[in-house]
């Protein structure tokens, strides 16, 4: 993990410390947890909108047979 200072109003720092203690965990996990949940909403935003052919053979002209996973390139 990776150590990180986060500031925040004292009305958010009361609600998670409550939520902490509450379910009987630390604040750290609370935070955590947060992150992780708004993290896994992000989507990268597209470096181009695709708009004009190239002319150059590319995924659309691939079967899908033939792609490869992103994993395994």
């Amino acid at each position: 993990m990776v150590r990180t200072t986060v500031m925040a109003d004292p009305i958010t720092m009361n609600r998670l410390k409550g939520l902490a203690a509450e379910r009987g965990v630390s604040l750290a996990t609370v935070v955590r947890e947060a992150l992780e949940e708004k993290a896994q909403g992000y989507r990268p935003k597209p470096l181009s909108l695709g708009m004009f052919d190239s002319g150059l053979p590319g995924i659309a002209d691939t079967l899908a047979s033939e792609r490869v996973p992103v994993e395994d390139r």
